[in-house]
């Protein structure tokens, strides 16, 4: 029975169950044995650095490539009161950043209420923007707001030409996203005395991003040359083999090619750096993973560990043991990938 078959039998793709079933079906070799081979297994975290917090999967934009399967019509939206508890924990744990996503964060009504509290706490604070929601009606100022908290904003731009960008994310995307790239250096974003202005580029396909510093210095002189435009750093993201991303790979008939690729790609000093190792996620409804990738498949904590952010505890937690499965290869393979970027030079 073909993987696509597989998945199509009795639960749509939308099953996280179903997902990481496929993925665990694939004919390549265990994750857990090439951590063991490689000296990282069990896989533990190394303390809490970022408290990653997804406050919701309503979007306005509908990527190709999106592992959250975001989107206009998603209802799923963290609550303040969900927030207070992140809010709690900050406060009593020495994690220096919040990491806030989505969907698109901005959309959740008390985005900014969560952005103030974090920053009177002292913490760093990121939004993973996508860009184009900073010129959505009724959220104009939103980019002034961002500004005057000196959030950092990590954005999505997945290619300096518009053809790659739209195909990926939309007709009109890049244009839009270059219009609100030039509002936010309006504002000092992407200088050295501004707050800090990263961009993400993901594959158009099923293939490992280039080395990430040589694509930086490229986007650098094409989007300054072509544009005016002046960003902080790029991060490169390997795109994960779950939600829309997996469906594209069993369509196209390219679900293997792209998994032997990732097998084959691994690497144990990507491996050692993983990002599930000093953050820690946090589901719209509360619910903790290891990280996005792991909330995105419903993998929650190991077992005896806390599973809502109620419960948070910090000295079980900064060093627990890491839940992972076949879809890890995409964070170890190559330069290695996470949501701060390659792994290693």
């Amino acid at each position: 029975m073909s993987r696509l078959s597989l998945l199509r039998q009795g639960s749509p793709l939308s099953d996280t169950a179903r997902q990481v079933e496929v993925l665990e079906h694939a004919c390549h070799r265990p994750f857990s044995d090439a951590l063991a081979d490689s000296g990282h297994w069990p896989l533990r975290a190394t303390g809490i650095q970022v408290l990653q917090v997804n406050v919701g999967k309503l979007c306005n934009q509908t990527c190709r490539h999106c592992h959250v399967d975001a989107g206009p019509d998603r209802t799923e939206v963290m609550t303040r009161e969900t927030m207070q508890l992140c809010l709690d924990v900050l406060a009593d744990a020495d994690i220096p950043t919040l990491d806030v996503t989505g969907g698109a964060p901005e959309l959740n009504p008390n985005f900014r209420w969560l952005v103030e509290e974090a920053r009177a706490l002292g913490r760093h604070v990121i939004d993973r923007c996508n860009l184009t929601i900073l010129l959505a009606p009724r959220f104009e100022d939103l980019p002034e707001f961002l500004a005057r908290h000196r959030v950092e904003v990590v954005a999505s731009l997945p290619c300096y030409l518009s053809a790659n960008t739209d195909r990926q994310r939309g007709d009109g995307v890049f244009d839009r996203s270059i219009e609100a790239l030039r509002r936010l250096n309006s504002l000092g974003y992407g200088y050295p005395d501004g707050p800090p202005l990263t961009l993400v580029y993901n594959p158009l396909g099923p293939s490992l991003p280039p080395p990430q510093p040589q694509l930086e210095a490229a986007y650098h002189r094409e989007l300054a040359t072509r544009y005016g435009v002046a960003f902080t750093q790029l991060f490169t993201i390997t795109n994960m083999p779950i939600s829309r991303f997996l469906d594209d790979l069993l369509q196209s008939g390219r679900f293997d090619e792209y998994m032997h690729k990732l097998t084959a790609a691994y690497n144990p000093a990507a491996a050692s750096g993983v990002m599930c190792r000093t953050t820690l996620s946090v589901n719209w409804d509360g619910r903790l993973s290891d990280c996005d990738f792991n909330q995105m498949l419903d993998l929650g904590l190991s077992a005896g560990l806390p599973h809502h952010i109620r419960d948070f505890d910090s000295g079980t937690l900064a060093n627990r043991r890491i839940v992972t499965g076949q879809h890890c290869y995409g964070c170890t393979a190559g330069s290695g990938s996470g949501c701060q970027g390659a792994i290693v030079s």
